[in-house]
């Protein structure tokens, strides 16, 4: 490719400029839970619904900058406990499966027949897990860092596997538990964040949250970082997260999502992954690709040489784009 080609090509793919929601409300999905959601671009557009990560994570504007506003009904929320959600960190009726039914509810509630479903890292998952549950609600899928919730990916970021690559991090998030509790950071994470005393939970919460901030980039971002010094934040992203690891994803079996490739096969799938992805290493895109190589992953394109986690790294940001482009087309048939 030479210089003019890959000019146009960075133009083309370059993330859309900021807009503001159109609607945006809260719908009551249990007597317990209400979940935020808005909607921005095009109202008359091709609905996709953003599904962030943590879980716990919350949204954020700069979610809507990957699709075409003139094309896309943008729609994100909030998953329970999350973002503006209520009730905040809430552990209770917080489930996979109750997500699925919120996804439902909220497709329901603004009455889109189906959609386009976009999900990184925790997002990831959720979108396979809402995907082989309702694949006749699902026109296409874009995937970026995938998270498969099996215990060798849970193992490789809480157990020591990314520590050989910040080490300095690690030894952060490694120290607020005591050596005879080091056998699963994990358990260690859950009784202090479920403790009585607030401080606690927000001392781990810190920690939890600082030691995935700062592995999330290829070349550690400050503003990133800088959100695990948010209590408010760090609270709901590390108790979401630490109860979904603690269950297992609420999956009936480590190979759940593997396993149910079959209910999707036949949906226009794009993965994008940073090759150098130390929170979500790129062997779960790599064995999601072989049980399922009708889905995209181009090592040309697809895995991005120079990225690591975050969907902001411009090389994944780029990729998102132009998958979103690539499925665009296909759904106006050019």
């Amino acid at each position: 490719m030479d210089l003019k080609e890959e000019f146009q090509k960075e133009i083309r793919n370059a993330p859309y400029p900021h807009i503001e929601p159109y609607s945006t409300g809260m719908l009551k999905v249990s007597d317990l839970h209400s979940i935020y959601w808005e909607q921005s671009g095009n109202p008359d557009g091709h609905p996709v619904v953003f599904l962030h990560g943590g879980p716990g994570g919350g949204t954020s504007p700069t979610n809507r900058k990957f699709f075409d506003p003139e094309f896309y009904r943008i729609i994100l929320f909030d998953q329970r406990g999350s973002g503006k959600s209520t009730p905040h960190a809430c552990l209770v009726e917080n489930t996979t499966w109750d997500l699925i039914q919120d996804i439902e509810k909220l497709r329901e509630h603004l009455k889109i027949p189906e959609w386009q479903v976009f999900g990184g890292s925790w997002g990831s998952t959720l979108s396979l897990a809402y995907s082989q549950s309702h694949p006749d609600k699902v026109t296409g899928i874009v995937l970026r860092g995938i998270f498969l919730l099996r215990k060798k990916e849970l193992d490789w970021f809480y157990e020591g596997g990314a520590a050989a690559i910040f080490p300095d991090a690690w030894e952060q998030f490694r120290d607020l538990i005591p050596e005879n509790e080091r056998d699963c950071f994990i358990t260690a994470y859950h009784k202090r964040l479920n403790s009585e005393n607030l401080e606690t939970q927000y001392e781990a919460a810190r920690a939890w949250t600082m030691w995935e901030m700062k592995t999330a980039h290829l070349i550690p971002n400050e503003e990133t970082i800088k959100r695990g010094e948010n209590d408010e934040f760090s609270l709901a992203f590390a108790r979401i997260e630490n109860h979904y690891f603690m269950n297992k994803g609420f999956f009936s079996a480590d190979s759940y999502l593997l396993d149910n490739i079959e209910k999707i096969r036949h949906i226009n799938t794009v993965i994008v992954q940073g090759r150098y992805d130390c929170c979500c290493p790129m062997m779960s895109a790599w064995d999601l690709h072989k049980a399922w190589p009708e889905a995209e992953l181009k090592a040309s394109n697809h895995i991005v040489a120079d990225a690591g986690h975050s969907a902001n790294e411009p090389g994944i940001t780029a990729e998102l784009v132009a998958a979103n482009e690539k499925l665009k087309s296909i759904i106006k048939g050019t």
